[in-house]
């Protein structure tokens, strides 16, 4: 079994790495976050594995809430969008498919819409129910 350095909580669904906490290891599972380590995400470790071409995946499940207040929810997608150009891959373990707002707007161009059971980020929602 692969080993993964283990950020967070576990997943609550198996995703096949052998949980470790020290090197070595040849990926990194961020398995929850909280409000402000989403906003203010600086974690070496990630860092680290990321500038050595290693695999970072984060388990959207273990992404806070979705909040009511407007900025703080364009921040997170902000924050999310920031994880996703360094290289982090969003999992929910192959359930479920995370639509961020840009693949909401393509989707909302075409007159699709959004695959049952899909996650979407607060962003994507406003755009899918017409509201941005």
């Amino acid at each position: 079994m692969i080993r993964a350095l283990l950020i967070g909580r576990e997943p609550d669904r198996e995703l096949g790495y052998a949980y470790v906490e020290e090197k070595p290891y040849e990926a990194v599972v961020i398995g929850s976050l909280s409000l402000s380590q989403l906003l203010r995400f600086r974690e070496e470790r990630v860092l680290e594995a990321l500038a050595e071409g290693k695999s970072v995946y984060l388990y959207t499940p273990g992404l806070p809430e979705a909040p009511k207040n407007r900025s703080l929810a364009g921040s997170l997608t902000a924050a999310q969008r920031e994880l996703k150009n360094w290289g982090v891959l969003f999992t929910d373990g192959g359930r479920k498919k995370l639509v961020t707002a840009e693949e909401a707007r393509f989707l909302r161009s075409t007159g699709r819409s959004v695959s049952p059971g899909a996650v979407l980020t607060p962003l994507a929602k406003e755009i899918m129910e017409g509201t941005k």
